[in-house]
């Protein structure tokens, strides 16, 4: 796993994962913003047009793009039993701290804030797990 010599960011290795904590968690927070920018634009045409109130949709869409992310490094890693049971592992903790977060800030903020909320603690969770989870459990089994 030794990273490929580029001045391109976010690093990858050899394998096409990304290299770092950071560039993996960085990369996935972009995604969620960018995801939260275009999701704010779709409420403000539909609060404009009158469809519905600004705030009603649900914040969990800007997830769409980390999503896709995360998808890419389960493919890039290969074939194996380990990803699938980091990705199923970080998916079950990530969706919980999600929805535990989103739960927590939906009594204070509407939908759309708590959603995102979640989905900002899903992306975090995710990138951690998949990351140290991964490479623990690659160590481990050779």
């Amino acid at each position: 796993m030794t990273d490929t010599k580029s001045t391109r960011r976010p690093r990858r290795d050899a394998s096409g994962r990304l290299a770092t904590i950071g560039d993996l968690v960085g990369t996935a927070l972009a995604g969620l913003v960018t995801g939260a920018v275009l999701l704010l634009i779709l409420e403000a045409i539909l609060s404009l047009t009158r469809v519905s109130e600004f705030g009603n949709t649900s914040g969990w869409l800007a997830i769409i793009l980390p999503v896709w992310l995360f998808v890419e490094e389960f493919r890039a890693e290969g074939y194996g039993a380990s990803r699938v049971v980091v990705a199923l592992l970080g998916a079950g903790f990530a969706v919980t701290a999600g929805m535990t977060i989103a739960g927590l800030a939906a009594t204070q903020f509407p939908t759309l804030v708590s959603g995102l909320f979640g989905a900002a603690a899903f992306t975090v969770v995710y990138c951690l797990i998949w990351f140290y989870g991964l490479r623990w459990l690659s160590h481990r089994v050779g």
